[in-house]
């Protein structure tokens, strides 16, 4: 049972996706699953009518942050944030783009100022936002700025992966992979490993965490014989982070680092790019991975998938990935709290 004394923020994401679908269901799920209090962020019209179209005796009302938690227990609180026209399951329009966004800034805002516990975000689609103008390559770095005008500090956020069987962080995101091994530098790989050393004890309670760090080629390089990054980036940051008192070690082949025996032996595998750590994320944990947004002010959380306009209002997007969302981050709300 959730100890939580504030209701978490869950955004709309694009509200044509299975956004509006997974916030209903984990909703309808609240007592089965015992699923933390969360006010949504959005268009009550949009949850309405996909309530309607699914099926879905559920009850919405609009409210302020702060009646949210009393009223979850009899129905969908509901912070309004209207779209402004009629939204159709399963087609994106560019015209959603300003509520999608105002629905991220408030929900920062109201936790910022400590009316709700947490951030956890439903997918957006960068593509319909991109072409509204929206200026930053996704959902994390449009965080940090925010994060910024918050408090004045610039943030370095770091992405994880989290499910039941793996926890993965990829140094470099969203490059293509021709890029990798020349943005690779030695203080990436560094500044990264130390955030996530530092969020692995401060949200998730470890007191020495274990950062197994993936090599960047075939066989982690064979020691220069094929490719130097692994000998003369990965391996000198790993003896630098030991040399701080963190327990990273590497750079290891990362064909071997994800087995059942492997993952015994660490609390994080920090991969060098985005595939090589997702890859065997989704594979061990598709419907109940958590994307969890390290380094940030405050806690972010959001499902580990995308928009899947395809399904949307169809009754079958699984919500699993979203209440895990919202059972992590209510977990770091009160271990922090406590």
């Amino acid at each position: 049972m959730s100890s939580l004394k504030l209701p978490l923020a869950l955004t709309q994401g694009d509200p044509a996706g299975i956004g509006p679908d997974i916030a209903l269901a984990a909703w309808a799920k609240r007592a089965e699953l015992d699923v933390p209090p969360f006010l949504f962020i959005g268009d009550p019209e949009v949850l309405t009518s996909r309530a309607n179209i699914l099926g879905m005796p559920v009850s919405v009302v609009t409210c302020e942050a702060e009646e949210a938690f009393s009223a979850f227990s009899s129905a969908l609180p509901v912070l309004a944030v209207p779209v402004g026209f009629d939204v159709q399951a399963g087609q994106p329009h560019v015209g959603a783009a300003h509520s999608t966004v105002k629905a991220i800034e408030i929900a920062v805002s109201l936790t910022m100022e400590n009316k709700t516990a947490a951030v956890v975000t439903n997918p957006i689609a960068k593509s319909v936002l991109y072409e509204a103008g929206f200026g930053f390559p996704g959902h994390t770095e449009f965080l940090a700025d925010l994060a910024l005008k918050h408090t004045g500090q610039p943030a370095r956020p770091v992405m994880m992966i989290a499910g039941p069987k793996l926890r993965v962080v990829p140094v470099t995101i969203h490059i293509p992979l021709k890029d990798v091994a020349s943005a690779l530098t030695q203080d990436l790989i560094i500044d990264t490993c130390r955030i996530v050393a530092n969020d692995l004890k401060s949200k998730f309670g470890m007191d020495a965490p274990r950062l197994a760090v993936a090599g960047l080629n075939p066989h982690a390089g064979e020691d220069g014989a094929i490719g130097l990054e692994d000998r003369d980036i990965i391996h000198p940051a790993t003896m630098r982070l030991r040399k701080d008192g963190i327990d990273a070690f590497g750079p290891l082949p990362a064909d071997t680092m994800f087995h059942d025996a492997a993952r015994k032996r660490y609390d994080v595998a920090v991969c060098m790019y985005h595939d090589q750590g997702l890859i065997p994320a989704k594979a061990l944990g598709f419907d109940d991975s958590v994307n969890v947004t390290l380094g940030l002010p405050f806690i972010r959380t959001s499902p580990d998938h995308g928009t899947a306009f395809g399904i949307a209002g169809q009754g079958i997007a699984n919500p699993s990935s979203l209440i895990a969302s919202l059972t992590m981050a209510a977990q770091i709300a009160e271990r922090q709290a406590s």
